[in-house]
């Protein structure tokens, strides 16, 4: 049978992305990788939204996230972080390790930060020097108002530090407009390649706070580092994972050639489907404020979820992504980012019907699939 990988990292990767990754290996300090890593910083602009450089680390996405606060801050400051699920307590437990200062603003699993609450923290603390949050929580998938928190963060001095490792195009993003002062993303999401790099931009305001810190506590990560070699003609400070940029400048072609507005509208029409079939199939859905990357959904009593997964997997093809740590076996998280169609979500919600029939749960068979097709046909509609 086909596998079919609808995780929420990694995701797939393009054949011709493929194709790139398997040619031989050449050298990093030259003319040509210069050449491709300046091309991938101008197409990692068109779909960050920004005009200011990218910068390219070697590392997942965590690595841009630690370099944001051991370039930002210097221990002791104070930073508000917004927390809604797994991936807002990395920033926590980074910040733990850099000596920050932290103001936790935390709301349970499955629901959403507010503006209200970040507001309120901003009040209450406006010695803050940085606001950390999460855009698409795929521990839940849980989407947050990352525009209405950019504007509320912009009236004060501090820093508006965004994880859109899994958000940026996967939903409307738009760096500068938004005044995201450091925006990271990670490879291996809706940027269609394997693991391994990090793209962290970083405004104006930003770079003058990071050049103002004088106790910075980091090497490898130093943000500066990689704006100095970006200047001397699109260089890296270290070695870079050269053959992952190089492929990545195929993925981002692809990206500009279908457009950055008609990826956000693809991903909302997936995600559509996949609530509706969810629906029509009487789940629930897990998240609040749902995410367009993913869609969580809620396992009914008297189901294994670990189970249904397994059978998904074993029986279909269908890899579906488990509830981390106290939420194994409670959800189960259907990803659509990067490299995934709308008939790749039917697929999912089909297989999802036969293993809760096989399961024993009521299900008219075709539900799901045919509400999934509504949800998709009313999105398509909208655009031609």
């Amino acid at each position: 049978m086909k596998p079919r990988l609808l995780t929420p990292g990694p995701t797939p990767v393009p054949e011709d992305t493929l194709l790139d990754l398997a040619r031989p290996v050449f050298f990093h300090r030259s003319a040509e990788f210069r050449a491709i890593l300046g091309e991938v910083i101008e197409d990692l602009k068109y779909v960050f939204q920004t005009a200011h450089p990218v910068m390219v680390l070697t590392g997942s996405g965590t690595a841009g996230m630690e370099a944001s606060v051991a370039s930002a801050l210097a221990p002791g400051d104070k930073a508000i972080l917004m927390l809604c699920g797994r991936w807002g307590e990395r920033w926590r437990n980074i910040c733990k390790v850099h000596g920050i200062d932290f103001v936790p603003v935390e709301v349970p699993f499955g629901k959403a930060n507010t503006a209200e609450s970040l507001e309120a923290a901003l009040k209450q603390h406006p010695d803050t020097k940085a606001v950390f949050t999460t855009f698409c929580e795929t521990s839940t998938g849980v989407a947050n108002d990352i525009k209405t928190f950019g504007s509320i963060v912009a009236k004060t001095d501090a820093l508006f530090i965004v994880d859109a490792i899994s958000g940026l195009a996967t939903m409307e993003c738009r760096t500068d407009d938004w005044g995201i002062d450091i925006n990271v993303t990670g490879s291996q999401k809706a940027l269609m390649l394997p693991p391994g790099l990090a793209y962290v931009s970083v405004s104006p305001k930003a770079w003058a706070k990071i050049d103002a810190n004088k106790n910075a506590r980091t090497f490898y990560l130093d943000l500066k580092r990689f704006r100095a070699k970006i200047a001397e003609g699109n260089d890296t400070p270290f070695t870079p994972a050269h053959t992952l940029i190089k492929a990545q400048r195929t993925s981002l072609k692809r990206m500009r050639a279908e457009g950055i507005e008609n990826i956000w509208a693809r991903h909302a029409r997936m995600a559509a489907a996949a609530r509706a079939g969810a629906k029509a199939l009487g789940l629930e859905l897990f998240a609040e404020r749902p995410a367009d990357g993913l869609t969580v959904i809620t396992v009914p009593g008297g189901i294994d979820g670990t189970a249904i997964l397994g059978a998904l997997e074993k029986k279909h093809g269908l890899k579906l992504a488990n509830g981390q740590d106290d939420m194994k076996g409670k959800i189960w998280r259907l990803a659509h980012m990067g490299y995934i169609d709308q008939f790749e979500v039917l697929a999912a919600i089909s297989g999802l019907e036969i293993e809760l029939m096989r399961a024993g749960r009521k299900v008219t068979p075709g539900v799901g699939v045919a509400a999934a097709q509504a949800a998709i046909c009313e999105h398509l509609s909208r655009v031609s």
